[in-house]
C-alpha cells in the first residue's frame, strides 16, 4: 500500500511539475528541449522515496510472516488458557485411547499450556454419547451405530473423524451351552438380550436378516451387558449379543455360553466398513475451539500409530525363531500377507476425516434402523450440526 500511495504521488505531482514551468518558444530547436528548474532534484527524491518505501515492504513482510509462523502456537495456547478443562471419554478397552492416555501424549502438549486434563470410561458407546450431549465430556469415540440412536434422539454431538482400520475382534451371539439353539434360523421367537444402539444390535438385525426372521419375530431384551451377563448366567436368555471390537478385557473373554455366529460369519469381509469406529466432540469445541480440537486429533492419530507399530512388533516377536532347543512354547509361524498387511499399515495414518463412504454405510444403518420401526424419525448423517464434513487441515 505504501508503494502504491508513492507511485501515485510521484504519478499525480510529476505532471503538475511540468506544467508549472514555462512553456518551450514555439520556435525554439527540437535539440534544445529544457527542463524545468529543479527536475533532476525532484526525481532523485522521488526514486529515493520508492526506494525506502520498498524496503520497507520487505521488512514488513518478514514480521508479518514471522507472526503468521507463530499464530498456530499463539492461539493454540489462547484456546486453551479459555477452555482449560478438557474430559476425554472412551468405551472400556478401547485401544486408541487406552494408548493415548498411558502415553499421556495430550498432557504433554496441553497441560504446559495451562489445560486440565480428565478421563472417563464407559461401558457402551451409548451411554457414552449421552454423556457428550450433556456436556459431561468433551471428546470421545467409539462405535458409529450409537451416533444414529444418538441423533434420533436429538442428543448433540458432532462426528468429526473415523478410524481408518478400526479393530473388531469379536462380535458374537452367544446361547447356553445346553441350548437346543444350533443355529441363527433357530432364533425365531427367542428372547435375545443385546445394548441399544450398539454394534451388536446391528450385528443382530443382520443376522437375522441372513436367516429371514422378521425383527418383530424375536422378543428383545434391551441390556447392557454388565446386566445381561447374570441372567444369561441363570439361563433367562436364549440368546445374547455381546461385542468387542477394541481390546477384549479378561471378563469379556470368559463369557460362558457358546458362538452361533460372529461378526465375519454375519457381515463377512465387509465388517470393517459396515461398523465404522467415529470420533465425536461438543459442538462449541468444533465451532470455537479448532486449534484445539486439530491438537487432539493429531496426538489420537499419532496414538493410533504407536498402536499399529506395537501390533508388527509382536507379531514379529510370537513369529521369531529361537536358538533355544528346549523352548516349549511353540511359535506361531509367520504368514507372509498379515505380515505385510501389519507392516503397511504401521506405515499410515491411523484417524482420517470422515468420508462419503462412512456416512453412506451410516445412512444405510439409520435407514434400515427407521424402517424396523426401531427409531421413530427418519435420520441424515450429513446434517451438517452432526458431521464435519469439510476439509480438517489436521491430516496435511
Amino acid at each position: 500500500m505504501l508503494l502504491f500511495g508513492v507511485c501515485a504521488f510521484g504519478i499525480v505531482t510529476l505532471p503538475s511539475a511540468l506544467a508549472a514551468a514555462p512553456s518551450a518558444s514555439s520556435s525554439a530547436s527540437p535539440q534544445q528541449i529544457s527542463y524545468p528548474p529543479g527536475t533532476t532534484s525532484w526525481l532523485l527524491q522521488l526514486l529515493l522515496v520508492l526506494v525506502l518505501g520498498l524496503a520497507f515492504l520487505v521488512i514488513l513482510n518478514g514480521v508479518m510472516s514471522r507472526r503468521s509462523n507463530r499464530q498456530p502456537v499463539t492461539s493454540l495456547a489462547r484456546e486453551a488458557s479459555r477452555l482449560r478443562r478438557l474430559c476425554i471419554g472412551y468405551p472400556e478397552g478401547m485401544t486408541i485411547f487406552e494408548e493415548l492416555r498411558q502415553q499421556s501424549l495430550l498432557e504433554d502438549r496441553l497441560v504446559p499450556l495451562g489445560m486440565t486434563i480428565s478421563w472417563k470410561t464407559y461401558p457402551s458407546a451409548s451411554s457414552l454419547l449421552y454423556d457428550l450431549s450433556r456436556r459431561a465430556i468433551d471428546f470421545c469415540g467409539g462405535g458409529g451405530t450409537a451416533s444414529i440412536f444418538a441423533q434420533a434422539a436429538e442428543q448433540l454431538f458432532v462426528r468429526v473423524a473415523r478410524e481408518k482400520y478400526p479393530e473388531l475382534d469379536a462380535d458374537a451371539i452367544l446361547v447356553p451351552e445346553d441350548s437346543s439353539i444350533r443355529n441363527l434360523m433357530d432364533l425365531r421367537g427367542k428372547r435375545i438380550a443385546f445394548d441399544e444402539g450398539s454394534s451388536a444390535h446391528y450385528v443382530l438385525v443382520r443376522a437375522l436378516e441372513s436367516a429371514g426372521i422378521p425383527y418383530d419375530a424375536i422378543e428383545p431384551l434391551l441390556l447392557p451387558q454388565r446386566d445381561a451377563l447374570p441372567l444369561f448366567e441363570k439361563g433367562l436368555i436364549d440368546a445374547w449379543v455381546v461385542w468387542m471390537p477394541y481390546a477384549p478385557t479378561d471378563e469379556r473373554l470368559r463369557y460362558p455360553g457358546r458362538s452361533i455366529g460372529s461378526l465375519h460369519t454375519i457381515l463377512g469381509e465387509q465388517a470393517g466398513a459396515e461398523l465404522p469406529t467415529l470420533y465425536y466432540a461438543i459442538p462449541e469445541l468444533v465451532r470455537d475451539y479448532p486449534r484445539l480440537l486439530k491438537a487432539i486429533l493429531e496426538e489420537v492419530n499419532e496414538a493410533g500409530v504407536i498402536v499399529s507399530q506395537r501390533r508388527l512388533a509382536s507379531y514379529l516377536d510370537r513369529s521369531s525363531e529361537s536358538g533355544d532347543a528346549t523352548l516349549s512354547i511353540k511359535l506361531e509361524p509367520i504368514d507372509p500377507q498379515r505380515l505385510a498387511l501389519l507392516e503397511q499399515r504401521s506405515l499410515e495414518r491411523a484417524l482420517l476425516p470422515l468420508d462419503e463412504p462412512t456416512l453412506s454405510t451410516l445412512q444405510r444403518q439409520a435407514n434400515l434402523f427407521h424402517h424396523l420401526q426401531v427409531i421413530p424419525t427418519r435420520v441424515n448423517v450429513r446434517d451438517g450440526t452432526y458431521s464435519l464434513c469439510m476439509r480438517q487441515n489436521w491430516t496435511y
